[in-house]
């Protein structure tokens, strides 16, 4: 059963020749992708690059069609059902919606973690939830509902559940999507005060490169399934990779049609059976 310890010597997350597909469609070719602890590494890619994809890869949600994905040294594709909950409890996820559940205050999103996997008592439940929405600066909005807060807010108040159990990884989706620039520029201030204070692995899932390169370490950018390039903030931006460029300069991506090979595709099944 995994334990609530790590070799300091190998890397937290170790991805290895991940391929995998959706309705028999390739989406992630040949990844292979590493983290070490405390670092905060940023996944970066356009709409459709695969990145959302290999987040739910990296939680298990899925198994590839090969290669492996390993936490903390363990194959996650081997891990039965108990032993998989327990690494689970290890990891924190802050979903881009928020994914709060509406029928319940703020701080009964909190606390939901701690009553489902702890046995912790009612009063020692309610503080650590208190002391998380203090943590993203919600102290005094626990008996809101979701609805009566803003998109930052919402935001805020996912995290706080997601790291109510003092997670080892923390995975964000889209952390910065659909708030405005002030706010989100709070968030990744948020972010880097929390791997200070919690000595958390944090990884990002991203489109939006102001953020990116204010909290990355580390930056992989994915398109169309594939690694283009793993390396620090400067290197990627000053990248000669033609499609690095085009995704830094939001520069569109000519693609050039075959005549012949769109018709046959439209009029495929279709005409007299």
């Amino acid at each position: 059963m995994p334990q609530r310890t790590s070799d300091s010597s190998r890397p937290v997350i170790e991805v290895e020749g991940l391929r995998a597909s959706w309705g028999g469609q390739p989406v992630l070719h040949d990844v292979d992708l590493s983290v070490e602890a405390g670092e905060i590494r940023v996944v970066m890619g356009g709409s459709g690059s695969g990145k959302s994809t290999l987040l739910r890869y990296l939680l298990g949600l899925h198994r590839p069609d090969a290669g492996t994905v390993r936490l903390f040294g363990e194959d996650i594709s081997r891990l039965g059902r108990r032993d998989m909950l327990a690494l689970r409890r290890r990891i924190g996820v802050s979903f881009q919606g928020g994914a709060l559940f509406n029928s319940m205050t703020v701080g009964d999103n909190v606390c939901l973690p701690l009553r489902e996997h702890t046995r912790l008592d009612e009063h020692t439940i309610r503080i650590m939830s208190r002391m998380k929405l203090e943590v993203v600066s919600l102290a005094g909005f626990e008996h809101l509902m979701p609805s009566q807060l803003s998109g930052g807010m919402v935001k805020r108040a996912a995290l706080a559940r997601a790291i109510v159990m003092d997670p080892d990884i923390l995975f964000f989706d889209e952390p910065s999507a659909g708030l405005d620039p002030v706010v989100a520029a709070d968030l990744d201030a948020l972010i880097l005060r929390l791997r200070e204070a919690m000595q958390v692995t944090i990884v990002v899932v991203t489109h939006e490169l102001d953020s990116a390169f204010a909290i990355a370490d580390r930056i992989t950018v994915l398109d169309q399934g594939r690694i283009l390039m793993t390396g620090g903030v400067d290197e990627v931006r000053n990248a000669d990779n033609e499609r690095i460029r085009n995704l830094l300069t939001r520069t569109a991506t000519d693609t050039e049609v075959d005549v012949d090979d769109y018709l046959e595709r439209l009029t495929q099944g279709v005409g007299p059976q």
